[in-house]
């Protein structure tokens, strides 16, 4: 009998095919009564496919049978754990393979931030370079500044030898010291922003994140200080920042990840040195096909072996 699964949105092509060829698919966004689709089928179902969403006891109540999900990204807050493992249902994700795309992004926006690059080309775009001339010179320079970083994972530590590639010095701040980083930890991540004037986040969502970017932080961080975030939105008051930034508190921000995407408060669209992107840190049609193989992988490995590619930590 072939394996029955739950999508319960669109996926990329190569993972529709391929599990399409090989597994029984309900695709639940293309139901015109889920709850009844779920209702009919969810005994049924033995994995969930999925690229975001919430998976927690209310769905899973409804999937008894349910032993794998397997989800596109490498941040799964949109995933309870803690549910998951009370039903002793796998969780999997896709790391590594989006790391150096990430970590590109990073940079690049980094540069796009402090040296105003998107601004010089909507100026150049709008026909002032020929008209009132040059773009005035920027105030903010990547010379001489000191990244800090606030979480130092895969992603983080590929940031970090590119930074150190454009002479930057790093400071870090996570969870605990990593004993093999030879980059000054800081315990708090106010003394990590009192310590550099350039801030990395590249830190998970979930509660134990969710605002740790604060006011006090930003006022830590100083006039000079700008912000980068390409973890999650919810790791930066976004409140916060706004003041900030309006405020004079610091200097810019350069933000690829908000807290209620794709809503961006107007207030930052309006701010003379903020550098937006719509959450394109790994959007490369490599990259997320790399990632879209690994949800099928693991998929495939669990119900070949027992054993999945790549579980979340929680699940080790």
């Amino acid at each position: 009998m072939t394996i029955e699964l739950l999508m319960p949105r669109p996926m990329l092509p190569i993972v529709q095919e391929q599990l399409d060829a090989r597994y029984t698919v309900h695709r639940l966004y293309e139901a015109e009564d889920p709850d009844a689709m779920l209702a009919e089928i969810g005994p049924k179902v033995r994995g969930i496919a999925m690229a975001f969403g919430p998976v927690n006891t209310a769905l899973l109540s409804k999937l008894p049978n349910a032993e794998i999900v397997s989800s596109f990204g490498v941040g799964y807050d949109h995933i309870n754990t803690d549910d998951c493992l009370a039903a002793q249902v796998m969780v999997t994700h896709t790391p590594d393979v989006l790391t150096e795309e990430v970590a590109d992004t990073a940079l690049g926006l980094m540069l796009m931030t402090v040296r105003e690059f998107g601004q010089a080309e909507r100026w150049l775009r709008q026909g002032n370079w020929e008209a009132k001339g040059p773009y005035p010179l920027t105030q903010a320079t990547l010379q001489g500044r000191t990244l800090g970083i606030f979480g130092l994972g895969r992603i983080g530590k590929a940031i970090a030898k590119r930074a150190e590639a454009f002479g930057m010095r790093i400071h870090y701040h996570g969870r605990s010291k990593q004993d093999d980083i030879a980059y000054p930890y800081h315990a708090s991540l106010t003394g990590l922003a009192t310590a550099c004037d350039t801030l990395m986040v590249v830190a998970p969502g979930g509660t134990a994140t969710h605002h740790a970017v604060n006011a006090d932080v930003l006022e830590a961080l100083g006039p000079t200080g700008i912000v980068i975030n390409i973890g999650r939105g919810t790791v930066i008051d976004e409140a916060a920042l706004i003041a900030a930034l309006e405020n004079g508190k610091i200097y810019g921000a350069g933000l690829d990840v908000f807290e209620a995407e794709p809503h961006v408060p107007p207030a930052l669209l309006v701010l003379p040195r903020v550098t937006v992107l719509p959450h394109v840190g790994s959007a490369s049609q490599a990259t997320r096909n790399a990632m879209g193989q690994l949800v099928v992988d693991n998929l495939n490995a669990w119900f070949e072996t027992g054993k999945a590619v790549t579980p979340v930590p929680e699940m080790n």
